[in-house]
This record gives structure tokens, C-alpha cells and sequence, in this order.
């Protein structure tokens, strides 16, 4: 069977459009009127610094992108860099920056939609909404619904968006430039606005109309050459956007004096330049309706993809363990984040009431800045560190020049805010703090490679340094692998085992032995004749600590005197407060016949933990198999062959079974991004499904798969596939049963 692997199908003008299409909009068909009343003439100066700006974290963002395209982007680059306090600030940061932009977008295209439409004002008590906000609401729902309940964008519609609106806006502006008098931008500075001062103000407020370049490095991994073709598309998006901007705004205010393109005097100052330009050539109104369309099919193009890359944001933070994981569940008939999506969404329609364009725009703004600058700190941690497995295809010229100036004027452009929208701003940043300390410190996990870095130093450098990094250390309890001892033969392996997963977890493995005694001999007296009742235990835990330390992991052994074996199992993942039990699979391991939970157990109790169960054939991880139809336990399946691909380099091959091949790839290709697989060879196949994990198991050294969704009853009757799997391969099997809530009927039925 061939090795399969994801196309590369993206080319560079695909990669362009994702960008261009992202950022074309805001600047043209919202922002102008403002802008103009901010700066005058000298606005289209601040188009090219706010593209300057962009351009330093453009490159730093494609290196990164290179070297780990990521599901998150800005946030996941530093989160792993800086650590989950600065990542919580980026995180939140990101995803409200998103909502205000959204907002923004939004109100935009209200105020294009009541050009045509005659949209009621409304004033409820103290609330009054005026049309383009009423527009902009029935807008805002619409997205939302859109993306809630779920659709697929395809490149080759892209394309065509961005084609459309880069070939009206061509024609905008060269019918305005024969029409435009340059003597209107005279003076380029305009004492009014307070001279070439207002500039870089001017250049905060049009900042949130270079927010979408990012989004490009989400896609690295399927760009044909990303080597090559990431910079270009990423930095070649920031200066296409930037010349055009520039351009028209001239157009703009060479057509209409600067004075009068002002929010005092018209809300579409695009459409009203558009009404001379192509008045010349007698198509006044054709010139109206083609800028309507394009103002509608921008805002709505760029809000739509803030609300979808604000979703995978908290997935990406889910993951991380910075926020519920609750809310990223996946609705059952739409396969969307709908509780992501709806928080979200609660968000954008509750700005648009309340928020107004200018401050919605610089508040966005802001927050991408600080995420901005945070990105370009990123890149010269994991330049300075020297991580081993940081390879980018790409690499930032002049380094560390580049980051360092795309730090500096990220941050620094943020002083030239007005004070409402950087106090607001600085909410978000607080409260992302706060949240850190009070909710995910004690639950991530996850430490960022500069604390790591720091503290791997500690002799070395500064103890301030050294005693900040200990401070904002995440502290999600320590992760513990408890490891139920029965066969000596098996125990080494099984060690293994759990000793890769907890050194990849920052954690500890602790070994028990559970010694059982019959009914009749009370377990306060059995504790006295341990050595007695069984001479192996203390010899069977020496080894397994052994063991455990040559990876260099803390290990804890336990003896445990019970009238149970099996059963005991459970209370002791219980009261050691495990996170995951890795035990053996066998016909005579811990008293049960090769099943993860007794009946009674099943029925009655919920599971105290993940669980790992390996039918031992010998430990060889190189190369692993997850076969997966979706759902908690495949969930699990994957993080445990994620951390043995990351202790031991193996390759991974994913395999989904169904008739349909297009929709099983698709599926594959969205399981393996959200479980950081995307490097591992898809396998899509159709037929029996048991008889193509078996086929697939040849060429195997390990299956790690998860555990039947059915209940009891159709165990009981029909048996577990998953069972028949276990028997009749011959490599290694590791079952996964992940820890969840189930009803006594889905105990039963499944």
C-alpha cells in the first residue's frame, strides 16, 4: 500500500488572494472619510507607514508560519514561545481584536446596504440605532448564522472576489485619476490637522485595515514551495494593499477636496468620487453600483473572515488549556464550533450598538498591535534559543533587525491611540492576565520556550529573570501516569510507555502493584505479611523505577492490599488523582479478560480517567497507525501517538474507512489539523473496516486506536471490533478510552 500524502495544491496567486482579500476594504470603503478628517492629504503617507509596520511582522510572521503552521497562528506562535501568560494575553487579545474588527466590518456594510435599502432607524428607550446600524445588525446575524451553521469557501472563489474587486478598483482609480486635481492636496499638511504630526495618529486609525495578512501562514503546509511562496504571498499581499491604498485615497482626495470627504459631509465618500469618475464616460450610475458592490462584497468577505479565524483562535487556546474546551464543541449536524461562534457573534452585534466606526477600528487595532509586537518577540526567542525542532523554510533577512523594528513600531504606534481605545484596549489585556492567574494557570500545562529557556539557565543568568520565569509558570497540577502492575514480562514496556508520555508532559509516572487477598483476611492485617502474601512486589516496582528514571521523569511506586485486582484499579486512578492509566491487555491482566472496564464498573460508574490499554507484542513506536472515524476517544488516540511521534520521531499514518473518498479526506485532512498531526501520511480506504485497519497493521509497528463507542448490551450480543482488531494483528495494540460524562443509557446502548 503507497504512502499518501496532502497535495500541495495551493499556488502563489491563491496564497496572494487570501491576503488581499482579507485587508482590500476596510481602507477604501470604510475608513476614508475619517482618515481624510484625521490627516488631510497626508493620509495616503499613512497608508505606507502603516504598510511599513506590516511589513516587519510580515516577515517575522512567515518564518514562523515555515516553520509551524499551526491551527491559531499569532496566538500559537506565542503561546509556545513566550508561555500561556503572554499567550492568554494574545489569545484574548486576538480574538476580541477580531470582534472589533468584525464589528467594524460590519457597520461598514450597513452603511453601504442603506444606500439602497430604505432601513428604518430605531430608538428603543434609551438605545437609538440609526440605519446603516440597523443594516448592520441584520448583517451581523446573517454571518453568523452563515458560519454557524457552517459552509466551505473554496480558492477558486476567492479568487474571483479578489479579482473582481482588484479590477473595479483599477478602473475607480484610473477614471478618477484623469479627473483628479492634484492642487487639492495642497498643503500635503494641513495646519488644521495638526501638520505632518497627525500622521502616524492618522496611521492608528487606518492600522486595522492591514490586519489580514496572518491569516496566509495558516495555510503554509498546503502551499506548493512554501519555502519560497509564503514570504512572497505574505509580504507581496502587504505592499500590493498598501500601493492601492495609497493610490486611492489620492484618487480620492484629488477628486473631492480632503474638507469635504469628511463624515460631516457623506458616510460613502467612495461612491461619491465614483458618481464624477465615471460621470465622464456617462455611466454615473453603472460607476455607483459597481463601487455598492464592491463596498458589500469586501466588509462582508473581511467580517466573515474574522468571525471563522476568530473560531479556530479558541480552538487553539482550548488545546492549550487556556479556555474551556466546552466551548469548541462541535454541533452535531453542522460540524461547526457553535458555541465558539455564538459567544463570538453575541460579542460583534453587542459593538455595533454600541460602538461607533473610528473607535471600533483603533480599539481592533490596538489589541492586533500588542499581538503584533508579541509575534515579532516570538521569533527571536525561538531564534535565541536554538530549538531543536524549529526549521523554517523561510528565514527573516537582517535578522534581528527586522523583528526588532517590527516590535518597536507595533508597540510604539500604539502611543499615537487616543486614550479610550488604549484604556479599552488595556481591559482586555488585563483581564487576560487575570484570567491566567485565576483560571488557566491551574489547569495548562504547556510552558512557553522562553521560561524554559531561563530556567534551563538559572546559574546563569539574572535571578530577577530567573524568578519571573518561576513565578508565571503554568501550574496545572502535575501530569500523572499511573501505571497498574501485574505480568514482570510486560512491566518494561509498559513503563516505557507511560514514561514517553510523561516526560512529554512534564509529569510522573506512578507504579502500583495491587496485591489482592481473599474476602476472608482482613486488609489491615494483610498490610503486615506484604513480603509474605506476595516476595515479587517490591522486586516488580525496583525495576519499574528504574526504569521510569532513565528518562529522567519523577516516579512514585505504590503497594495497594486489596479483595479486588481489576476493580481496584479504578479507586486507585481515583484517590492518585491520575490523569491517564496505562495498564496491560491480556487474558489474565488485573483479573479481567482483555476489557478496559468490568460490567459492573461500566454500567454504573464513570470512568476516573483516560485510559491507554496495550496488547504488548514488544514497544516499537516508529511506525504508528490511528485509525479513527472521529469522536472522544480517537481524541485521545491522537494526543498519545502526537507525544511518541515527539519523544521518538515516529511517522504517523492516519486511516479513515468510508465509501465516500472525497468527503473521508476532507475529514482526515480537518482531524489531522486539529490534532497537530498534519505531517502524517492519510490513508483513506473503503470496504470492511476491520479488515483495513488489519491490512493497514502490516505495515505497522504499533495501532493506537480508540476504544468502541458502543455500550454494553452490543458488546455483550455482537462483540467489539475493536476486539477482533487486537487479536488478529500482530504488532502492538494501545486502546484509548477517554474520560467523559455518559448517561446509564448510553452506558447501556451506546
Amino acid at each position: 500500500m503507497g504512502d499518501e500524502e496532502l497535495a500541495k495544491d495551493l499556488g502563489l496567486l491563491s496564497a496572494l488572494t487570501i491576503g488581499v482579500g482579507t485587508m482590500i476594504g476596510a481602507g477604501i470603503f470604510v475608513l476614508p472619510g475619517q482618515a481624510a478628517a484625521a490627516a488631510g492629504p497626508a493620509v495616503a503617507l499613512s497608508f505606507v507607514v502603516g504598510g511599513v509596520i506590516s511589513l516587519f511582522t510580515a516577515l517575522s510572521a512567515s518564518e514562523l508560519g515555515t516553520a509551524m503552521p499551526k491551527a491559531g497562528g499569532s496566538y500559537y506562535y506565542v503561546n509556545h514561545a513566550l508561555g500561556p501568560l503572554l499567550g492568554s494575553i494574545a489569545g484574548w487579545g486576538n480574538w476580541m481584536g477580531l470582534a472589533f474588527a468584525s464589528a467594524f466590518y460590519t457597520l461598514g456594510f450597513g452603511e453601504y446596504i442603506a444606500t439602497f435599502l430604505p432601513l428604518p432607524a430605531i430608538v428603543l428607550g434609551p438605545v437609538g440605532l440609526t440605519a446603516y446600524q440597523v443594516g448592520a445588525l441584520i448583517a451581523g446575524l446573517a454571518f453568523i448564522a452563515v458560519n454557524y451553521i457552517g459552509a466551505k469557501e473554496t480558492g477558486s472563489v476567492q479568487v474571483v472576489i479578489v479579482t473582481l474587486l482588484v479590477g473595479i478598483l483599477t478602473v475607480f482609480s484610473v477614471l478618477g485619476f484623469l479627473q483628479a486635481d492634484i492642487s487639492t492636496l495642497r498643503p500635503f499638511f494641513p495646519p488644521e490637522t495638526g501638520g505632518p504630526a497627525a500622521v502616524l495618529p492618522a496611521t492608528g486609525l487606518v492600522f486595522v485595515s492591514f490586519l489580514g495578512f496572518a491569516k496566509i501562514t495558516t495555510v503554509a503546509e498546503e502551499l506548493k514551495n512554501p519555502g519560497r511562496n509564503l514570504p512572497i504571498a505574505v509580504v507581496g499581499s502587504v505592499l500590493i494593499v498598501t500601493t492601492m491604498y495609497a493610490i486611492i485615497m489620492v484618487v480620492l482626495m484629488g477628486v473631492i477636496n480632503w474638507r469635504q470627504l469628511g463624515p460631516a459631509f457623506t458616510t460613502t465618500p467612495v461612491l461619491d468620487v465614483a458618481e464624477i469618475a465615471f460621470g465622464t464616460v456617462g455611466l454615473a450610475a453603472v460607476g455607483v453600483g459597481l463601487l455598492t458592490f464592491a463596498g458589500l462584497l469586501a466588509t462582508a468577505s473581511s467580517a466573515n473572515a474574522s468571525i471563522l479565524a476568530s473560531s479556530r483562535i479558541n480552538f487553539a487556546m482550548g488545546r492549550d488549556k487556556l479556555i474551556s474546551a466546552k466551548l469548541n464543541v462541535i454541533h452535531p449536524n453542522f460540524a461547526t464550533p457553535y458555541r465558539s461562534i455564538a459567544v463570538t457573534g453575541s460579542l460583534i452585534l453587542l459593538f455595533i450598538v454600541v460602538g461607533d466606526v473610528k473607535t471600533l477600528a483603533k480599539a481592533g487595532s490596538v489589541l492586533h498591535l500588542i499581538v503584533y509586537g508579541l509575534l515579532n518577540i516570538a521569533l527571536i526567542v525561538m531564534r535565541e534559543a536554538d530549538v531543536e525542532e524549529y526549521d523554517p523554510a523561510f528565514e527573516v533577512p537582517l535578522y534581528p533587525i527586522v523583528p526588532i523594528l517590527g516590535a518597536l513600531t507595533s508597540f510604539g504606534l500604539i502611543a499615537f491611540m487616543e486614550p479610550i481605545e488604549i484604556a479599552l484596549s488595556l481591559v482586555f489585556v488585563a483581564g487576560g492576565v487575570i484570567w491566567y492567574l485565576v483560571y488557566a494557570r491551574g489547569k495548562a500545562d504547556k510552558k512557553g520556550i522562553l521560561s524554559q529557556y531561563i530556567l534551563a539557565r538559572s546559574d546563569e543568568l539574572p535571578q530577577p529573570a530567573v524568578k519571573a520565569a518561576s513565578t508565571v509558570q503554568p501550574d496545572g497540577g502535575t501530569y500523572r501516569v499511573m501505571v497498574p502492575l501485574a505480568n514482570p514480562e510486560h512491566e518494561k514496556d509498559l513503563i516505557t510507555l507511560a514514561s514517553a508520555i510523561a516526560k512529554q508532559r512534564g509529569g510522573t509516572v506512578d507504579a502500583v502493584h495491587i496485591v489482592t487477598v481473599p474476602d476472608q483476611t482482613a486488609l489491615a492485617g494483610a498490610a503486615e505479611y506484604t513480603d509474605e502474601i506476595d516476595a515479587s512486589s517490591e522486586t516488580l516496582l525496583e525495576r519499574a523505577r528504574e526504569d521510569a528514571e532513565t528518562f529522567g521523569v519523577p516516579v512514585e511506586t505504590h503497594t495497594i492490599i486489596s479483595h479486588r485486582r481489576f476493580e481496584e484499579v479504578f479507586d486507585a486512578a481515583r484517590s492518585h488523582d491520575a490523569d491517564l492509566v496505562v495498564m496491560g491487555w491480556g487474558a489474565d491482566s488485573h483479573g479481567s479478560p482483555g476489557r478496559v472496564e468490568s460490567a459492573f464498573d461500566e454500567v454504573t460508574q464513570e470512568v476516573p480517567c483516560d485510559f491507554v490499554v496495550m496488547r504488548d507484542r514488544g514497544f516499537d513506536p516508529s511506525e504508528l497507525l490511528v485509525p479513527t472515524a472521529g469522536g472522544p476517544d480517537s481524541d485521545l488516540s491522537a494526543s498519545v501517538a502526537k507525544l511518541l511521534q515527539q519523544e521518538y520521531g515516529s511517522d504517523v499514518s492516519l486511516l479513515h474507512v468510508t465509501d465516500d473518498e472525497a468527503e473521508g479526506r476532507s475529514f482526515l485532512d480537518s482531524w489531522a489539523e486539529e490534532h497537530d498531526l498534519e505531517d502524517a501520511t492519510l490513508l483513506v480506504e473503503s470496504g470492511d473496516v476491520e479488515t483495513r485497519i488489519e491490512e493497514a497493521a502490516a505495515d505497522a509497528s504499533m495501532v493506537v486506536i480508540g476504544a468502541t463507542e458502543r455500550g454494553l448490551l452490543n458488546r455483550l450480543v455482537s462483540g467489539s471490533m475493536v476486539l477482533d482488531v487486537v487479536d488478529d494483528v500482530e504488532c502492538s495494540v494501545l486502546m484509548a478510552e477517554k474520560a467523559r460524562r455518559r448517561s446509564l443509557r448510553e452506558r447501556l446502548f451506546g
